[in-house]
C-alpha cells in the first residue's frame, strides 16, 4: 500500500522560515497597522485619498510580494499557514527548499497580478487592499494534487476524506463560481485562481523539461 505523503511529521527549513515571516508580518500589522497596510498591502492601480489624512495610497511594485505576508485576522493567518504547512512541507521534501520557494513566489506574484487586474479594471466597488497568502497556498494545493493525486486528504468542514485530485478540482471550481458570481464579497477569489493558474503554468513547464520531481 502506498504511503500517504501527508504522514510525514517534519517541518523543512523553507516552510519554517515562511511561517516565521508570516508571523512577523502579522505582528507588524498589529503594532503599526496604518504604516503596514498603506505601504505593504496590495492596492489597485492609481492614487486614492486616505480618509481623515492628507495621504494617498496606491499600487507599488513590492506589494506584489509583501501583501502575502499580511493577514486580516488570526483565523486568516491560521488557516493559510495550516495549508502551507500541510501541503508545502511535502513539496519541499520533493523539490528542495529553493525550488519550493521559487514555486511559491510565482504563485503569490501571479495571484497578485490577477487580483490587481480584476480590481483595477473590472471592480466598481469601494477601494480596498488585498492581503494574505491564500493565492500561494492555492498554488501549493494544486501542485500537491498534481503530484500526489491519489493521496487522501481530510476536509476540515465537513470532516470528509477524499482524494487530492478531487479536492483540488472541487476547490478550484468553487473559487471560480464565487469569483464570477460575486459570492462571499471581500474574499479575493480571483487571487486564489491566479495563484493556481500561474502555479499550473510553472508545473507544466517543469513537466515538459522532465523536472517535475527533481
Amino acid at each position: 500500500m502506498e504511503r500517504n505523503p501527508l504522514a510525514m511529521s517534519s517541518v523543512p527549513p523553507m516552510i519554517k522560515w515562511l511561517l516565521i515571516a508570516n508571523g512577523l508580518g502579522f505582528l507588524a500589522k498589529i503594532y503599526a497597522p496604518q504604516v503596514v497596510i498603506l505601504n505593504f498591502a496590495l492596492w489597485p492601480l492609481g492614487d486614492f485619498p486616505v480618509a481623515q489624512t492628507d495621504l494617498t495610497v496606491g499600487f507599488a511594485p513590492w506589494q506584489l510580494v509583501s501583501y502575502a505576508f499580511l493577514h486580516a485576522n488570526i483565523a486568516h493567518l491560521f488557516f493559510n499557514m495550516f495549508g502551507l504547512w500541510m501541503f508545502g512541507r511535502v513539496l519541499e521534501q520533493v523539490w528542495g527548499g529553493y525550488r519550493f520557494l521559487a514555486f511559491y513566489a510565482v504563485c503569490i506574484t501571479g495571484a497578485a497580478i490577477t487580483q490587481l487586474a480584476v480590481v483595477s479594471f473590472f471592480d466598481t466597488g469601494p477601494i480596498a487592499p488585498t492581503v494574505g497568502a491564500s493565492g500561494g497556498v492555492f498554488g501549493v494545493l494544486l501542485a500537491f494534487g498534481m503530484m500526489f493525486p491519489e493521496a487522501r486528504v481530510m476536509l476540515l468542514i465537513p470532516p470528509i476524506p477524499m482524494k487530492a485530485k478531487f479536492f483540488v478540482v472541487g476547490y478550484g471550481a468553487l473559487e471560480l463560481f464565487f469569483g464570477v458570481t460575486g459570492t462571499q464579497s471581500g474574499v479575493a477569489h480571483f487571487a486564489h485562481l491566479g495563484g493556481m493558474v500561474f502555479g499550473l503554468g510553472l508545473l507544466l513547464y517543469w513537466r515538459s523539461q522532465g523536472r517535475l520531481r527533481n
